[in-house]
């Protein structure tokens, strides 16, 4: 079986999560600069190494389930993605609302002050997003 990343764009930063080996649980991996960094070139490095199958793209909706301008941004990335990588790795998009919200409050409530989430937490969001995709696989729920 196939690991799985978990992405979470954004125009600065990209977190990065990857699931364990049987993908029941998310882990935090790293958080890519896109300022420094070619995102896409790190990212197909990063499913080579550790052998994931699937890379879960977190779709930020709007609260109604539209998509705005950042979903956009978003789905080209996606789209970019799928065509560096290897036709055996799919990517995939999950709906995302809400999770860098999660993310803060679960690193709040681990002792990690305001100031000391800056360089995790786009990690953590990318962990929230791929656990929810896991869970939902286990599950039966369709992707979106």
């Amino acid at each position: 079986m196939s690991r799985s990343l978990g992405i979470d764009f954004g125009d600065a930063r990209i977190g990065v999560a990857i699931s364990d080996e049987l993908n029941f649980l998310a882990h935090p991996l790293e958080t890519i600069d896109v300022r420094r960094v070619e995102a896409i070139p790190r990212i197909v490095a990063l499913a080579a190494e550790r052998g994931a199958g699937t890379v879960v793209v977190g779709m930020p909706r709007n609260m109604d389930g539209s998509r705005g301008p950042s979903a956009e941004k978003a789905q080209k990335f996606a789209d970019a993605l799928r065509e560096a990588l290897p036709p055996d790795c799919r990517v995939v998009t999950w709906d995302e609302r809400l999770t860098t919200v999660s993310a803060q409050r679960s690193l709040r409530e681990a002792g990690r002050k305001a100031h000391e989430q800056r360089g995790i937490i786009d990690q953590a969001a990318a962990q929230v997003i791929l656990q929810g995709w896991l869970d939902a696989q286990a599950g039966g729920s369709t992707m979106l």
